[in-house]
């Protein structure tokens, strides 16, 4: 796929691997919404990037056999090593922020 693609263009291009998924695999759009427990709507509205919930892709890419496809859109953080090394104390929460009380220093 293309970096530069926009938002919408990205839907279709998803829906279009989608699509040609689906007929790999001989199944009508109804029989992919049936396996994966959505509506024929749903299925219709992926493969022509016209989108859908989260919930509806997460359950068709599983009826294809594809959740390594969600595995590359939310890649695992990990921890640099080096970064542990530096640290002092792994830390355990984001820094909290204090509030400016209009004081300045000089």
């Amino acid at each position: 796929m293309n970096a530069e693609l926009r938002g919408t263009e990205w839907e279709i291009e998803l829906g279009n691997h989608l699509r040609a998924l689906r007929l790999r695999m001989d199944l009508d759009q109804r029989q992919l919404a049936a396996r994966a427990g959505v509506g024929l709507n749903a299925v219709k509205n992926l493969e022509s990037g016209k989108g859908a919930t989260v919930r509806s892709l997460i359950r068709v890419l599983r009826a294809l056999n594809r959740t390594d496809w969600l595995s590359a859109l939310a890649p695992q953080v990990t921890v640099s090593p080096l970064q542990v090394l530096k640290a002092k104390h792994p830390r355990q929460r984001a820094a909290r922020r204090r509030p400016n009380l209009g004081k300045t220093h000089v």
